[in-house]
């Protein structure tokens, strides 16, 4: 059984302004220094606007809840990944000392 999944065009106007917006906000982000929460910030902002692709454009919105797990699953590996990749650098001895 297929469904139909068109998504109308008013709908995907509006994603494409929340993107617009979300752009507008990571360059702004940018030029504020939120110390160590610098890289906190832009990926949040970044994984919003990821989110809206993949649901939205990439249709995982209307697709099969297994297939939407196994999407998160991904994201999460990604992210403990990315986060012991921080912890890395974190304890990382300065290069002067």
């Amino acid at each position: 059984m297929t469904h139909k999944h068109i998504i109308p065009f008013g709908l995907l106007a509006k994603i494409w302004l929340a993107l617009m917006v979300l752009t507008g906000v990571t360059v702004g982000v940018a030029s504020f220094d939120f110390g160590f929460l610098n890289v906190l910030v832009a990926m949040s902002v970044a994984s919003a606007k990821a989110l809206l692709v993949v649901l939205f454009f990439m249709h995982l919105k209307y697709e099969n809840r297994v297939l939407g797990a196994f999407v998160i699953l991904v994201f999460v590996i990604l992210a403990i990944f990315i986060g012991f990749t921080f912890f890395d650098v974190a304890w990382r001895p300065e290069a002067g000392a």
